[in-house]
């Protein structure tokens, strides 16, 4: 049997993506030069057309660095007061290299602050694709059984914090690329054998599908996992590019598989010519909003905002962005999931601070609270005076 919810509870469980960047590290700072951080892409920021909304600049939390305490404090009472449940933090794992980790390290070895999290493992190969060089690679994802069990047993000491999500008792994690993995599904079982080994939960594996997949919801599951999560942005669900070049490129797009596109659009060739993709908010959402009912293991993503223009040449841009229309898009989220059992009422946001994609719930000067506001709202929580 599933409990009832308080009756003051938000009607969905509303997880926040989190980029534990905005510290320097020496992996970037040889990389892309000293004291690096996504605020030095952030404020190179400038508009590339009329009306075109940048730099995109926070507001009340300021660049802060995330080895401070008092920001992670911030940050987690800021997203308290609006509702939202958790923050799931990316996690970089490279065989057993760990990068971006001090924030993670800091908030589970100080148990501050006492706001619920779990992880999403960016499974990814690093490159310089910001700079169209996806070649060049910076660090690799590679696989191997004994990374595998070393990398579970990592994982287990988080799962044990009393913070850590669970969905029906068990620590969720999610899975970015699961296809990326050589044999997701073995994996998966001797992930789950390794926590039952050790007292943990089985944890509740989720898949990410995103633009780049290949399978649908029903394969990804197939492959072992509990559940999926439709990531968003995805280049499937974008309506007609408003600009010209947009439609070359969205051409290119629908002609080329993912990957030959993104090869071919961050190249020198094309790099240097400001294909931008721009699309409007307003109508993204009328697409999500007008799709087929969800699986009941799929789970949805709403986003407040995106424009990647300062991390790349050739930029996708939704512009427009507009809290009532958000508020719109996470009302239809949460009616979607607003009939499974409480726990499973899972609604993700992308994203808390991904500042240099223009995508943060965060505030900015332009916006403020509004998008805050407005997930409050459609949370059904009243919003909370922040101390």
């Amino acid at each position: 049997m599933h409990a009832s919810p308080p009756q003051d509870a938000p009607r969905a469980r509303a997880i926040a993506f989190y980029l534990p960047q905005f510290h320097p590290i020496p992996e970037n700072d040889a990389w892309w030069g000293a004291g690096f951080t996504e605020w030095t892409n952030v404020v190179t920021g400038k508009p590339r057309f009329a009306g075109h909304y940048q730099p995109h600049l926070p507001a009340d939390l300021g660049f802060y660095d995330l080895r401070v305490p008092e920001t992670r404090q911030a940050q987690a009472s800021m997203a308290r007061a609006a509702g939202i449940e958790a923050f799931c933090y990316y996690h970089y794992w490279f065989k057993g290299k760990r990068l971006l980790h001090r924030p993670i390290d800091e908030v589970l070895a100080s148990g501050e602050p006492d706001f619920p999290f779990c992880f999403c493992w960016a499974n990814q190969t690093w490159s310089r694709a910001w700079s169209g060089r996806d070649h060049d690679v910076l660090i690799a994802q590679d696989y191997g059984d004994a990374d595998d069990a070393a990398h579970i047993a990592w994982l287990i000491d988080a799962f044990r914090d009393p913070r850590y999500v669970r969905v029906d008792g068990r620590p969720l994690f999610l899975v970015y690329l699961p296809e990326s993995l050589p044999d997701a599904t073995a994996l998966l079982a001797r992930w789950r054998q390794a926590c039952v080994d050790a007292g943990v939960a089985s944890p509740y594996f989720c898949g990410m599908r995103t633009g780049f997949s290949t399978l649908d919801a029903a394969g990804i599951r197939a492959l072992g996992f509990d559940g999926v999560v439709e990531f968003e942005p995805n280049r499937k669900h974008f309506p007609a590019s408003k600009n010209a070049t947009g439609h070359a490129v969205s051409l290119l797009q629908r002609l080329l598989p993912a990957r030959w596109y993104d090869a071919l659009r961050n190249s020198r060739f094309l790099g240097n010519r400001n294909l931008n993709t721009v699309v409007d908010y307003a109508a993204y959402v009328s697409g999500r909003v007008a799709r087929d009912p969800l699986e009941p293991t799929t789970y949805p993503i709403v986003f407040p905002s995106w424009d990647n223009a300062v991390r790349r040449t050739s930029a996708t841009i939704i512009e427009n962005h507009d809290s009532a229309q958000y508020k719109r898009w996470l009302d239809d989220a949460v009616s979607r999931v607003a009939a499974r059992a409480p726990d499973e009422r899972l609604v993700f946001l992308n994203a808390w601070n991904e500042w240099a994609e223009g995508c943060h719930l965060e505030p900015d000067q332009k916006h403020g609270l509004a998008f805050l506001d407005a997930t409050a709202d459609a949370l059904g929580v009243p919003r909370k005076v922040l101390p």
